[in-house]
């Protein structure tokens, strides 16, 4: 996840505008939540020390705003936190062993995920029967999803496109049930 999105993600955890936000930071006027929107959708990028004082704020490290490092084990704890808040991940034991798995409460986010690890978990099963060797599996994960023919895969839709969809529905529900009372009326 991009630091313009965890800026927002953390932003909107404490309850915070974009402008609340950057008078916080020192930013005057106006100038505050046009700041902020720029950090936010990636127009500029916060200098270090900036990053430091909104992981201030937001009280937590400065590993958690920024772009993960997965080269290191803390980066790659941030990348499965990030994931956590944003695809539901979860982790849990099974059998004295860590697994991750999905969380099943969203629905739409879990049945594409799942379709998706259930397709990896598949080409696993195969590198490990023998029918397909190292470099196909090592192929296949690399140009995913073009060799994947589970087809299982899908994009997820954005929060904005998400949240637009929904209100849409919401309004669909809403003219039917006054077209239905309307009827009952009758």
């Amino acid at each position: 996840m991009a630091i313009g999105k965890r800026i927002r993600f953390f932003r909107n955890r404490k309850g915070m505008t974009q402008k609340q936000l950057g008078e916080i930071l020192g930013f005057l006027g106006k100038t505050s939540d046009v700041r902020m929107a720029q950090y936010e959708t990636e127009a500029r990028t916060p200098k270090h020390d900036l990053v430091k004082e909104m992981a201030n704020i937001f009280d937590v490290s400065t590993h958690a705003l920024t772009v993960p490092d997965i080269d290191t084990y803390i980066g790659l704890m941030h990348t499965l936190f990030a994931l956590e808040d944003m695809y539901g991940l979860k982790i849990g034991e099974i059998d004295g062993e860590i697994c991750l798995r999905l969380d099943k409460s969203d629905y739409s986010t879990y049945t594409s995920m799942f379709d998706m690890f259930h397709a990896w978990q598949e080409q696993t099963a195969q590198l490990e029967r023998g029918e397909i060797s190292r470099e196909e599996y090592d192929q296949w994960r690399y140009k995913y999803p073009e060799l994947d023919t589970s087809k299982h895969w899908a994009k997820v839709p954005s929060q904005a496109v998400s949240d637009m969809l929904m209100e849409e529905f919401q309004k669909i529900g809403k003219e039917e049930k006054k077209t239905a009372k309307k009827k009952k009326q009758k």
